[in-house]
């Protein structure tokens, strides 16, 4: 198996037809993967964690205010479909309402939703595992601690998010008097935002992509290209279906009271594939690097980073326990 530190090098070094077989096996294995399932079955961990994962934003959020709050329920009008933003409201107002209570209770209320919201990166790790053709090593007291800390990293990085859309308007000629900015980096700020969110989206994804799978990997990137294929394709195809809702779907006719629920499934489930789409384009540009060195591309095609148990030393140490 070749080093990571070679696996994970520069881009330049992949031809235009290493590209090509990049594309080529990124569709193949996306079929030969099953990503679509684990794109359903990561749907049914996130309906089981966003309202837990709202209940530990909004938590954070409020350290800052309610006004703080305002403008995460401005983000989900303008990034998801019509009836997603009815029930993602809906959620959020409900969980504002809860959050009175104080002491201990708060405390392990606050950390039962970060359990509950981590069963998400639990399924997402299993996920990326099947992508890179690689078993799972980890011992459990590894997987856990990684998937509550991943899922509350996202959670803050998200916060952070939100607080930087907030900065525009009256709040932010406030905050760039107070920093001694004028009104022209002000403006700035207010055009610039949204690239800077992207990247930190990408970043954020990219995160997950190199510490979600049992891969050993030699450092974290800032952005990769499987991240910025994911965050671009999310807007595009969260744009699309939000304009095929609007314009031409029938889900009312069809599932009446429930079609609000139906289509945040299927906007759940098209993102994750996107999302998984792009882990798949980062595990075939390590096999393409392997294959442009002059190496196979048999799997695995990676090193991981704990090695699974083999079935068969299993058994024999089973036998030997019973004999």
């Amino acid at each position: 198996m070749t080093d990571p530190e070679d696996e994970q090098g520069p881009l330049e070094r992949l031809s235009r037809r290493d590209w090509i077989g990049v594309a080529k096996r990124t569709a193949k294995e996306f079929k030969e993967d099953n990503v679509q399932d684990w794109a359903a079955s990561l749907t049914y961990y996130a309906v089981l964690s966003i309202f837990p994962g709202l209940i530990v934003l909004v938590s954070i959020l409020g350290l800052l205010g309610q006004d703080a709050i305002g403008p995460l329920l401005d983000n989900v009008k303008s990034l998801t479909p019509g009836p997603v933003q009815e029930l993602l409201q809906t959620g959020l107002a409900n969980v504002q309402q809860h959050q009175g209570t104080a002491g201990v209770f708060a405390i392990t209320g606050l950390l039962l939703a970060l359990w509950a919201a981590s069963g998400y990166m639990g399924a997402f790790i299993r996920a990326t595992n099947a992508i890179f053709d690689i078993r799972e090593g980890r011992p459990f007291w590894k997987v856990t601690p990684l998937r509550v800390g991943l899922t509350l990293l996202l959670v803050i990085l998200m916060a952070a998010s939100v607080l930087a859309v907030t900065f525009t308007g009256r709040l932010a000629e406030i905050a760039g008097g107070m920093l001694g900015l004028g009104p022209a980096a002000v403006t700035v700020w207010s055009i610039v935002k949204w690239p800077v969110l992207v990247l930190l989206a990408a970043g954020m994804i990219t995160l997950l992509y190199y510490a979600a799978p049992n891969v050993r990997q030699p450092g974290v990137r800032w952005l990769s290209p499987g991240s910025l294929l994911a965050v671009v394709a999310w807007v595009v195809v969260s744009a699309g279906f939000g304009l095929y809702v609007a314009r031409f779907g029938s889900y009312n006719k069809t599932y009446g009271t429930l079609a609000a629920v139906v289509v945040f499934l299927i906007w759940l489930w098209l993102s994750n594939i996107v999302i998984l789409t792009g882990a798949q384009l980062d595990a075939e540009l390590q096999r393409g690097r392997r294959i442009a060195d002059g190496e196979s591309p048999a799997e695995p095609y990676v090193d991981p980073r704990d090695p699974p148990k083999e079935p068969a030393l299993e058994e024999g140490l089973s036998e030997s326990r019973t004999g």
